[in-house]
């Protein structure tokens, strides 16, 4: 089976009936559930809205394109889970819009709808992005972007995907670093395969590195003078250790693929069952198809150095998801027969159902939680602390400095006019971050408010805080916290209010 010779993102028909429809149903779902299910923030989500009160050109160990995106929807929506929401969904409809039209270059609309909805079976994307995370995200959707523009350029090359191609591939590094990896394997593979080498380097490629280029070096600029700070928390969490062994790194390894692949191999085994090697045919597109199985043993050759030759002992889903997240496309494309499936019908349900499995599991996660007795961040009473604060004579504007980040940007969102930031023991000296927050304020004539919780406090936090400032006594705030079992205990909170003066 050949790929179809002018492929169309949708056919005509119903609207009911379009990928985009069920898209655009399902993130405006989501984004209608986290809205409804707690004002409180998730880890990442807490770590943008501190980060978005000042545009910069980095953002510790992350560079900054996300945070720049939710700080213009911020402008929009105000600094709320609303804008949190809207951003990140966005963000994944986009990717599973980005990997469809990919696919549309090899496959018909069914086999292009399976190769982007099969996404939704790896779980660090079809559910820990919508949990709680960020980067992650923007990144998979940068890479779904440049497999479309890469396969439309050799299909037929044009200067114009060329510059969108390079338009991606800056993107791309600017949400996260890791898209170098899949940026030079999708290279290497593209330049060993005979046909799409030359689209690759036909009339105009000149503009994929010229405009990648521009869009990537004034960040480049930036992260010349802070490669440490850029890089220390990377390489902290791959937890580098030549001395443990490989075996610690292989093993890690094979978790972070399973943890991206495991669930749809067994979903989709168990949808076609034998049909999968049954009268095998041409792959759908021979050697765009070449091409994909070249990238994927790049990758995964490139992993396997990361242990032997780095040392790297850790590996995680999220990481590796934006590197596979094509593998169900190289499936589809090796298997194209499978579109006119009699058993095709079971895998589309297969899908809808873990969607709307997801959808549900996204709205009752803090109950769950709560019922369990395990109390998670989204089980926060944001609005009463707020309420509570207001009363005890915060107005609102004064600086807000906590003892954690995912306080601090709970507060940040309750209290939108106010500067607001965590002084945490493990990221900088605590005296000294509060000292400077209370020399700022008292020169713009503002107040300050000190501000922690029990379930994620140092334990000598409060006298860290209190050592160069005038001594208050620490009053107290306690809460019941949302959506937990009965005898559950309430939340804890500590305040020192400074009025301005």
């Amino acid at each position: 089976m050949t790929a179809p010779t002018a492929p169309r993102a949708f056919s005509s028909g119903p609207v009911w009936a379009h990928p985009l429809f069920w898209l655009a149903f399902f993130a405006f779902a989501h984004i209608a559930v986290r809205v409804a299910v707690s004002p409180a923030l998730k880890w990442d989500e807490a770590e943008q809205m501190l980060w978005t009160q000042q545009l910069s050109m980095g953002y510790g160990s992350q560079p900054p394109l996300y945070t720049w995106l939710q700080w213009l929807v911020n402008q929009v929506l105000g600094p709320s889970v609303l804008s949190l929401s809207v951003l990140k969904h966005s963000l994944l409809a986009m990717t599973y819009a980005f990997m469809y039209l990919a696919a549309r270059e090899v496959l018909d609309e069914r086999g292009a709808f399976w190769a982007s909805a099969s996404m939704l079976l790896m779980p660090p994307l079809g559910w820990y992005s919508v949990r709680d995370q960020t980067h992650t995200v923007l990144v998979t959707a940068m890479v779904c972007a440049a497999w479309w523009l890469l396969l439309r350029i050799a299909r037929k090359p044009r200067s114009l995907d060329f510059a969108l191609l390079g338009l991606v591939c800056g993107l791309g590094m600017l949400a996260k670093y890791s898209f170098a990896m899949v940026a030079v394997a999708m290279l290497v593979a593209a330049l060993s395969v005979r046909t799409t080498r030359s689209a690759l380097l036909s009339r105009g490629w000149w503009w994929a590195p010229f405009i990648g280029l521009l869009v990537v070096l004034p960040h480049a600029v930036w992260l010349f003078s802070h490669l440490h700070e850029a890089t220390a928390e990377t390489i902290g969490k791959m937890n580098i250790q030549p001395e443990v062994g490989r075996a610690q790194g292989f093993l890690s390894l094979i978790d972070g693929v399973a943890a991206s692949l495991l669930l749809w191999v067994l979903i989709a085994l168990w949808a076609f069952r034998a049909h999968w090697w049954r009268t095998p045919v041409a792959p759908a597109s021979p050697a765009i198809h070449q091409m994909l199985l070249r990238f994927l043993m790049l990758v995964m050759l490139t992993l396997a150095g990361m242990v032997l030759f780095a040392g790297v002992t850790s590996f995680k889903g999220r990481w590796i998801l934006p590197l596979l997240c094509v593998a169900p496309l190289v499936a589809f494309a090796a298997r194209p027969q499978l579109q006119q499936d009699p058993r095709a019908g079971r895998y589309s349900v297969a899908i809808f159902g873990m969607a709307v499995i997801l959808l549900v599991a996204a709205g009752v996660r803090p109950w769950f939680s709560g019922l369990r007795g395990e109390v998670d961040e989204l089980n926060h009473p944001a609005v009463e602390l707020a309420q509570e604060l207001r009363t005890a004579g915060y107005d609102g504007l004064g600086t807000i400095v906590a003892s954690d980040h995912m306080l601090a940007g709970m507060l940040r969102v309750r209290f939108p006019q106010a500067l607001v930031d965590a002084c945490m023991s493990a990221k900088n000296s605590v005296p000294q971050c509060v000292a400077d927050h209370a020399e700022r304020s008292r020169q713009a004539g503002k107040g300050l408010l000190l501000v922690s919780r029990a379930d994620r406090i140092a334990p000598d936090w409060w006298e860290q805080a209190l050592s160069r400032v005038a001594p208050q006594p620490v009053r107290s705030i306690d809460l019941p916290f949302h959506m937990v079992r009965e005898g559950t205990p309430a939340a804890h909170y500590g305040y020192v209010w400074y009025a301005p003066k």
